[in-house]
Formats: structure tokens, C-alpha cells, sequence
């Protein structure tokens, strides 16, 4: 008996641990803190913009001689079909603002020019912006003309938006860095005004949705805003609102692309499952026969030749498939299974010829690359650079005069 409702064994009858309690409002707190503090994933966001850049700019750079069949005036996908299937869905895109071919012209060489400078990260606020207008309004014009890899790109163009995917291995971190600043990428006004002004005309000629209009007018102001503080009140509470703001979205973006990753690979396999072609083990024999899928014949005949070859590959595509999210809490098990995927897409390119899905998803696999790893990837390739520089004298540099014999030592 305890007359003075003393509790000396520690027990607490409301069934509350405020030890618990605290521990877990202070991981709550350092989560909220290194969500808002910084931008999570910096050299993943800058390999999935290098991947998926580049992935586009050779697409568009292969297909220049036939642009116009797929894109453009010349194509069996006629203007007038385009016209009324955006009115149906209200896809955006911006080659529906005219039928003429300079207009097609000028909408590709952009596609072109922002595709190149994103990969490089010149003023990626803004070239983030023209890459996803460039992506939107190719593939909408023409919706039968892509892929998977095309359904990847396409969505991965709308997350970079969002992503502060610049920090590192980009020009505007190296400009960044020479100036002594934590920001680069924000573009100038004359830039931002350009885009300013054609998106106005859009608006004021009804050519863009009600949740585009606001899209872009959202971005423009963002980007005015940044732009202003950035040049009278850097240091000041402007900055660090933005900055927040910046991580927020950012670390947001990056989250959304994991998810739409393992979104892709979990639907993936459980509809392969389904199918009777891959419970027999012999789905990929079929596109071994495929001449649209046998650049190289001798080498498809040789695998459709072996049963358990096809089997063994068959089974396996599905099994790493279903298995990938699930191992996201294993980092090692995760990491093989990264490295077994994106050999099998390097195969699917070699094999089945399709090199530009298979860069769009090794560039989507990319997000879960190790830091490590990509840090050793960066410093190899700096060396490399540097080892190449130190290689090649100057044209103009005499050669350096051989020491006499008492000065060797």
C-alpha cells in the first residue's frame, strides 16, 4: 500500500513514456531541421539533370534529319488531330500556337539549346523551365511517337522544376563558387523577361490552361522575387526565407522522383507477373524474332537459341523488379540490385536497340546511386582531366633544357 500516491517502482498507469515522448519530438525536430536546412541529394539531382538532359539532347540530336515527320508540318499526326486532342486532355504545348514551319523551327532549336545548357547547369532556374516546355510541347504534339523512355523524360522534365539540381557539377556552382555564394542558377533579368513575355502573350491569347497560366505566373514571380533579394538583400531574412522555401521544394522534387522510380518498377513487374509469356519464362523470346528489335541478328539468335538463357532472363527482369522497392531499406542489397538494373537497360540498349529508354532510365536509377560512389566518380574524373591538361605541353612552350650531368643528383 502507497498512502501518498508515491510510485517508486517508475511505473506510469496513463501508459505514457515521456522519455519516449522527447526522443521522438527531437528526431522530429532534426528531420524538419535538415529538410528545411538543406538540399538533400545534391549530386543525385545533378546526375538525374546530366542524364536526362543529355538523354534528350542525343535524342534530338539523332532525329534532326526526321524531326518534322515526328514533331513537325510533315508528320501523319496532323496539326488539326493535335488541335483537337489537346482540347480533349489539355495538354500543354506551345507548337499548337501556330502551324507554320519557322514556328516548329525555333520551338526545336530551343528544345535543343535548353537541353544542351541544362546538362551543363548554365542558369538552371531558368533552362529547367525552357527543358520541360521543350519536352511538353514535342511529345504532346505527337503522342504516338514515344515510349516508356518518353513517358520517363516527360515526367522527370516537370520534377526538375523543382529541384535545386545545380549545387554541384554544373556552371553555376563553379560560378557560385568563384563569387563566394551558396546560390547560382537564377538568371538574369533580360532572361527571365524574354520568358516573362511569352508567357504574357500566351495568357492574353487564351493559349494556355487555367493550372499552366498559374504554373508559370507562380514561377515568374518566384523567380523575380529571387532575383531581387538575391541583388539588394542577399544576407538578409529575405535570403534565408527563400532559401527554406528553396530546400523545401527541393527535397520535395527529389522525394517525388524516388517514389515515381519505384512506382515504375513496382507496376512493372506485378503486370508482368500477370502475363503468361513471363510465368512460362519465354516473354523475351518474342522480341528476339522482332526485326524492329534485332539491330544486331546474329547476336539475338544467339540468346533466342538458348532456353535457359531466355528463361534465366525472363524470370530474372521480373524478379528484380518487384523485389527493388522493397530493398530500399537494405542499403547493400539495394546497391546490387541498382548495378544489376542498370547493366540489364545497357543490354536492353545493346540487344534490343533501344538506347534512349535505357538512358532514361539509368538516368531515373541514377537517383539512387550511392554518395560515396559519386564522389569517387567525380574525383576519378577530375584526375583524369587534370592528368589529361598536364599531358599536353603548350604550342608554344620550348622545350626544357636537359641538366647537365654534375646537376643530377
Amino acid at each position: 500500500m502507497n498512502p501518498g500516491g508515491a510510485n517508486p517502482g517508475g511505473v506510469n498507469p496513463g501508459g505514457v513514456n515521456p522519455g519516449g515522448v522527447k526522443r521522438a519530438r527531437a528526431a522530429a525536430g532534426r528531420a524538419l531541421a535538415k529538410a528545411t536546412g538543406q538540399a538533400l541529394g545534391p549530386y543525385q539531382s545533378a546526375v538525374v539533370r546530366i542524364g536526362f538532359a543529355g538523354t534528350w539532347l542525343f535524342f534530338l540530336l539523332r532525329e534532326f534529319p526526321n524531326r518534322r515527320e515526328l514533331y513537325g508540318p510533315d508528320g501523319p499526326w496532323s496539326w488539326g488531330l493535335a488541335e483537337r486532342l489537346i482540347a480533349s486532355n489539355r495538354s500543354f504545348t506551345v507548337l499548337l500556337w501556330s502551324d507554320s514551319t519557322p514556328w516548329f523551327e525555333l520551338v526545336y532549336a530551343v528544345s535543343v539549346l535548353a537541353s544542351l545548357l541544362l546538362m551543363l547547369g548554365w542558369r538552371t532556374r531558368a533552362t529547367s523551365v525552357l527543358f520541360m516546355v521543350g519536352v511538353l510541347s514535342l511529345q504532346n504534339r505527337s503522342v504516338f511517337m514515344g515510349d516508356g523512355g518518353d513517358n520517363v523524360i516527360h515526367l522527370m522534365a516537370i520534377y526538375l522544376v523543382l529541384t535545386r539540381c545545380a549545387q554541384v557539377w554544373s556552371l553555376d556552382a563553379r560560378r557560385a563558387a568563384r563569387r563566394g555564394s551558396a546560390s547560382a542558377g537564377a538568371g538574369g533579368p533580360v532572361l527571365w523577361g524574354v520568358l516573362g513575355a511569352v508567357f504574357a502573350y500566351g495568357a492574353v491569347t487564351g493559349r494556355f490552361g487555367y493550372g499552366w497560366l498559374a504554373a508559370f505566373a507562380a514561377l515568374w514571380v518566384v523567380a523575380a522575387l529571387w532575383w531581387t533579394v538575391e541583388r539588394y538583400d542577399r544576407d538578409g531574412e529575405g535570403r534565408a526565407v527563400l532559401d527554406v522555401l528553396a530546400n523545401v521544394l527541393h527535397n520535395a522534387g527529389m522525394l517525388v522522383i524516388t517514389a515515381e522510380v519505384c512506382l515504375i518498377y513496382a507496376t512493372a513487374g506485378w503486370y508482368k507477373i500477370q502475363g503468361s509469356r513471363w510465368q512460362d519464362g519465354t516473354a523475351l523470346y518474342y522480341p528476339l524474332g522482332l526485326d524492329y528489335f534485332t539491330p544486331w541478328p546474329g547476336l539475338s539468335a544467339l540468346l533466342a537459341s538458348s532456353g535457359v538463357m531466355v528463361m534465366l532472363l525472363s524470370y530474372g527482369t521480373v524478379a528484380v523488379q518487384v523485389a527493388f522497392p522493397f530493398t530500399l531499406f537494405n542499403r547493400r542489397i539495394k546497391n546490387v540490385l541498382l548495378g544489376v538494373m542498370m547493366v540489364e537497360h545497357a543490354g536492353i540498349a545493346v540487344v534490343l536497340g533501344l538506347p534512349f529508354f535505357s538512358l532514361a532510365m539509368i538516368a531515373a536509377d541514377a537517383v539512387f546511386l550511392p554518395t560515396g560512389f559519386l564522389l569517387w566518380l567525380g574525383a576519378k574524373a577530375a584526375a583524369l582531366r587534370l592528368r589529361r591538361a598536364s599531358d599536353e605541353p603548350a604550342a608554344d612552350a620550348e622545350p626544357a633544357p636537359v641538366p647537365a650531368a654534375s646537376a643530377l643528383p
